[in-house]
């Protein structure tokens, strides 16, 4: 019961590939990350080279779990039995990795954390908790507010770039290269805006569909054009666009500390599929 890493998103694909489309859901983000490490390239989220790695409950067995690496961010897990989490942990402890914390399902990261203090010390501390909802039957919000949604162009590149920005600073992100992400978005006819007054007042993009799942993300409002209903508004046109691309599964994550954006996404249709945390490492 071991883990083979690499730093090679192709070799990653090769070997786990088939693990994370198994389980679209479940595994969206890891899909989406290392569909951007394969194209544009592996330095899609920063300099450092990405660590990518899967486990196999035996020699012969099929891949069992898969962890992505983009430092300097938080790795990313997928479900996995707490031997696979034990030795993860005791993998990355010997390597001296410099991991700063991972995001995981609930169960997966309270087995990381009790593993973590084991091999290592040190502090574990939850720095968020999210939860991942999934797309029943979409409901348009009522009363609609004032305006209409249209596909962002290549006019719209500087103020979706501001935006992107700004939301990423907002919730205390590291933003990928934020011109390409934004232009690889405008040019697959993923951003939408909603316009009110002849102006945009609200923006959402979604993923490109991967295993037949697609992912919400960023939703995005001024904050002086806030409480007016646009992000419901244009969330429920870009969730529409979607479906109508005959994507299955249409997904958001929401931070639990911000009912708000909870609240809103259950009035739309979305259903809580499973909680995750965020666990930051500290160090002795």
């Amino acid at each position: 019961m071991a883990w083979t890493t690499t730093q090679d998103p192709e070799t990653f694909e090769a070997a786990a590939g088939a693990f994370l489309r198994s389980r679209p859901v479940r595994h969206t983000v890891l899909l989406s990350v290392v569909s951007s490490l394969r194209s544009p390239g592996a330095d899609a989220y920063g300099a450092r080279a990405p660590e990518l790695g899967w486990w196999r409950p035996g020699e012969a067995a099929p891949v069992g779990a898969a962890f992505v690496w983009t430092p300097p961010r938080t790795a990313l897990l997928s479900p996995m039995p707490d031997e696979a989490a034990e030795a993860l942990v005791e993998m990355l402890v010997t390597e001296r990795s410099g991991i700063p914390g991972v995001k995981a399902g609930h169960a997966v990261a309270e087995a990381v954390s009790g593993a973590w203090q084991r091999h290592h010390g040190g502090t574990v501390t939850c720095v968020q908790r999210l939860r991942l909802h999934r797309l029943d039957r979409l409901i348009e919000p009522s009363p609609a507010p004032a305006g209409t949604a249209r596909r962002a162009t290549t006019a719209d590149r500087e103020l979706l770039l501001a935006w992107s920005t700004a939301f990423a600073t907002e919730i205390g992100g590291t933003p990928r290269d934020g011109a390409r992400a934004v232009d690889e978005r405008i040019a697959g006819g993923r951003w939408l805006l909603w316009e009110s007054g002849g102006r945009p007042v609200s923006m959402a993009c979604h993923t490109a569909p991967l295993a037949g799942a697609a992912r919400i993300a960023p939703v995005y409002t001024p904050p002086e054009l806030r409480g007016r209903g646009y992000a419901g508004a244009v969330t429920a046109a870009v969730s529409r666009s979607v479906r109508a691309r005959g994507t299955r599964e249409v997904l958001l994550f929401t931070d639990l500390a911000n009912p708000t954006s909870n609240a809103l996404y259950r009035r739309l249709g979305y259903r809580p599929v499973e909680d995750q945390l965020v666990l930051e490492f500290g160090r002795e």
